[in-house]
């Protein structure tokens, strides 16, 4: 692998965890309950449960193309919306975090050890490390969000702190 590949996969995997730009994502969403996750806000569109359950559909399909397979396009991106705003219970909400948190580590194993300048297959025009870095800042975007609503409701920062405040 080269220096530059290696450097840039060292910057994606710091991206997709949230290091130095924001909170660590496995700090920010584990400690939500199944209450909170559900909750709605006249501000905002979307609940936390709708944010994390839209930013785990694009996670995925943008995955399944950087491991060589092509994924069903959604045929409008309303699609990667769920209807329901939150949770059915709190073990299905537990299921549901930690399934998206496993996609941020596999997409850390790829940063790792793929050529990252790799195109792929079914998605012209994009590379291994195009596709991590989408994923990263989309994630970062939503986790934005999130944030933002655990402060209108009075619950940040999480346990152990929320940095950056």
């Amino acid at each position: 692998m080269s220096d530059v590949n290696q450097s840039f996969g060292q910057a994606l995997v710091k991206s997709l965890v949230g290091e130095r730009g924001h909170i660590r994502i496995t700090k920010a969403l584990p400690d939500i309950d199944v209450e909170l996750a559900g909750r709605t806000h006249e501000a905002m569109p979307y609940t936390i449960y709708q944010l994390v359950k839209h930013m785990h559909y694009w996670q995925n399909f943008m995955l399944e193309h950087v491991e060589g397979r092509k994924p069903q396009m959604p045929a409008n991106v309303s699609e990667s919306w769920p209807v329901e705003t939150g949770p059915q219970d709190e073990a299905t909400w537990q299921e549901d975090i930690q399934a998206f948190l496993g996609g941020i580590d596999q997409g850390v194993s790829i940063a790792e050890t793929a050529q990252l300048n790799d195109p792929l297959l079914f998605f012209p025009g994009e590379t291994k490390g195009g596709l991590l870095r989408n994923i990263a800042s989309h994630n970062s975007y939503h986790l934005g969000e999130i944030v933002l609503l655990r402060r209108f409701y009075g619950a940040w920062p999480p346990p152990g702190g929320g940095f950056p405040a």
